[in-house]
C-alpha cells in the first residue's frame, strides 16, 4: 500500500508541474504577441521544455512584452472620476443638470 501512496504523490507533483508550465507558457506567449494557443500547446505537449521554448521566443513588435517589458506594471489611476462613474458603484445619482 505504501508503494501506491508514494507513486500517487509523485504523480500529483508531476501533474502540478505540467499544468503550471502550460499556464505560464500560455501567459508568456500571449504577452509576446503569439496568442495563448501556441503557448498552451507547447506547455501541454512538451511540459517544462515547452515553457523553455516559449521563454526563448522573441517578442513581436507592438506586443505587451515589447511595450511594457517582461512583467506587466500595475497602473495607478491618473484621471478623476466622473459622476457617471461614481454611480456605477451603487451610489446616488448626480443632481440634474450636472454631468
Amino acid at each position: 500500500m505504501a508503494l501506491f501512496a508514494l507513486i500517487g504523490a509523485k504523480a500529483l507533483y508531476l501533474l502540478f508541474a505540467w499544468l503550471i508550465s502550460a499556464s505560464l507558457a500560455a501567459w508568456l506567449s500571449a504577452r509576446k504577441g503569439y496568442g495563448e494557443r501556441l503557448g498552451l500547446t507547447f506547455g501541454l505537449i512538451l511540459s517544462a521544455l515547452g515553457l523553455l521554448i516559449v521563454i526563448l521566443l522573441p517578442g513581436r513588435p507592438g506586443s505587451a512584452w515589447k511595450e511594457d517589458g517582461r512583467l506587466p506594471r500595475r497602473r495607478a489611476r491618473t484621471h478623476e472620476t466622473t459622476p457617471a462613474e461614481n454611480t456605477a458603484g451603487g451610489g446616488e445619482p448626480p443632481p440634474p443638470g450636472t454631468v
